[in-house]
């Protein structure tokens, strides 16, 4: 696991025309204001993961494995809404899932899921939206490698942060990150928390302390 020391709490702003993409750590939050005093209004969390190889007596070989992606929609630390491969777009039509992934790896390194945020278009009650990923069918992530998830401006396509879960556990899910109002602007926070279960029903309890 990604680890925070001397990391909590760092603060970074993207520049209009920034390049670099922010490469977080468990905790850290960074602001989406831009330079100009403006905030982004499109974004998209892309989650990427591919199947572990596992030695055996013929050889290398990978299982294919299903993570799916999931943004829960909160309200004073209530949850409203939710995101996901049954519910690909929220009542308010603000937040969509691009469609349900049951391998993983085909973009090599792209996206294998995704979720559009209209952070203008976000009811003004929302003020944090968290987004997790577990495997539904059950693998733990020492069966996952090259899992992350990543913060792209949708209306230019710029990568600005990215957040990699470097190893695995035994767990089947993952509290990833949340984009949370701040003022009259939104931040991100990368959580890396893991934990268990196959829907992000079974994952409120671990969600709720990163609220």
């Amino acid at each position: 696991m990604l680890d925070n020391r001397g990391l909590r709490g760092n603060r970074g702003k993207f520049e209009r025309g920034q390049r670099v993409t922010v490469n977080m750590t468990k905790g850290q939050a960074i602001s989406l204001q831009k330079s100009d005093g403006g905030t982004l209004t499109a974004v998209r969390m892309g989650l990427g993961w591919q199947a572990a190889p596992r030695r055996g007596l013929f050889g290398s070989r990978t299982r294919e494995i299903d993570l799916d992606a999931s943004a829960v929609l909160f309200a004073d630390k209530q949850p409203v809404d939710v995101v996901f491969f049954r519910h690909l777009v929220s009542d308010d039509g603000s937040v969509r899932h691009t469609g349900d992934n049951l391998v993983g790896g085909v973009g090599q390194g792209g996206d294998d899921e995704a979720i559009l945020v209209d952070l203008a278009r976000v009811p003004v009650h929302i003020d944090q939206i968290v987004f997790t990923v577990n495997s539904f069918t059950g693998q733990t992530f020492q069966e996952v490698q090259n899992a992350f998830c990543r913060l792209v401006d949708e209306t230019n396509g710029q990568e600005l942060a990215r957040y990699t879960l470097d190893g695995g556990g035994n767990y089947t899910a993952q509290i990833m990150a949340k984009v949370h109002r701040v003022g009259q602007g939104w931040n991100m926070t990368a959580l890396g928390s893991p934990a268990n279960g196959r829907t992000f029903q079974d994952l409120m309890p671990a969600i709720l302390p990163a609220l």
